[in-house]
């Protein structure tokens, strides 16, 4: 068994030590933030942070992180109320947002570090690839949430936080289970 914390919580994994993080948080876990994108680490949409780093999911296994703290974009705020989802909302950043939750954990990794970050450092420590082109709003959103965070700054323009699953399905027919 391989045992490491992911979002606070301690796991055990009865998988093979050489199973990619990325399908022990998607398959075991249920935590489907990270998503599969190249399976070669160069896209970024699997990107969670392991020990405080931005780390491709696909490309490291559970066994060589036996032990450490991963982060994925559920361990952030599960009522979008950390300042990356935030800001990323106010600076309308998603479009199909299936690199979002990617991008957003590079990001978290760079602000922990540094929350005052100039377009370069952006650009290194957010290498994450985006079909939609999103790259001017990104670097204004993470901008934008360093000041929060710094608290220079409150942002009023994103989705009140706090509903759960269930209460968007009860209040989006659409998202109610089928009879």
């Amino acid at each position: 068994m391989t045992a490491f914390t992911v979002n606070g919580r301690p796991v055990r994994y009865k998988l093979a030590p050489e199973t990619p993080l990325l399908w022990a948080l998607r398959d075991a876990s249920n935590l489907t933030a990270a998503k599969y994108g190249c399976g070669i680490g160069q896209c970024g949409a699997c990107t969670v942070i392991v020990d405080g780093n931005a780390t491709r999911s696909c490309q490291v296994t559970i066994g060589a992180i036996e032990g450490s703290f991963v982060t994925t974009l559920e361990g952030l705020s599960q009522d979008r109320s950390h300042p990356l989802q935030q800001a990323f909302v106010a600076e309308n950043v998603p479009q199909c947002g299936y690199c979002i939750p990617g991008i957003i954990m590079a990001a978290q990794a760079l602000l922990a570090r540094n929350s005052d970050p100039a377009d370069g450092d952006i650009d290194a420590a957010v290498t994450n690839l985006c079909r939609c082109g999103i790259y001017p709003r990104l670097r204004e959103a993470i901008r934008r949430a360093g000041r929060v965070m710094r608290g220079q700054e409150q942002i009023a323009a994103a989705p009140p936080p706090g509903i759960t699953l269930k209460d968007a399905a009860q209040a989006v027919p659409a998202l109610k289970p089928g009879k």
